[in-house]
């Protein structure tokens, strides 16, 4: 059974810095896209960073030259470094692993963490 467990979310002041991270277990033969989504109550999801498996990224334009994506492939593990944080930033963030197979065969299937609240104070 596939799991995503984040960490790395809080409380901080506007300007600082956290790190996010997002661990993938299970049975795992490849992850195509792993990344971070966002969501305020009352709000849809929104696109916060992606990663692909070569290491592309894309970033929503809100972030662009604050937050910086990356992943381990062999730990199957995402990151986010989020700096000059703003009060616009606080959501509850979610990991995504997309396009995860368990097997050669078997189907492409995507899978969500449940969410790490990122909390900026003013």
């Amino acid at each position: 059974q596939v799991q995503l467990v984040e960490s790395g979310g809080g409380l901080v002041q506007a300007g600082g810095s956290l790190r996010l991270s997002c661990a993938v277990s299970g049975s795992i033969f490849s992850i195509n896209i792993m990344g971070w989504y966002r969501q305020a109550p009352g709000k849809q999801r929104e696109l916060v960073a992606v990663v692909t498996s070569d290491g592309s990224t894309v970033y929503a334009d809100s972030v662009k030259g604050r937050f910086a994506i990356s992943r381990d492939n062999a730990k199957n593990t995402v990151y986010l470094q989020m700096n000059s944080l703003e009060t616009e930033d606080t959501d509850v963030y979610y990991c995504k692993a997309g396009g995860l197979r368990v097997g050669p065969l078997s189907t492409f299937m995507d899978y969500w963490g449940k969410g790490t609240l990122v909390t900026v104070s003013s």
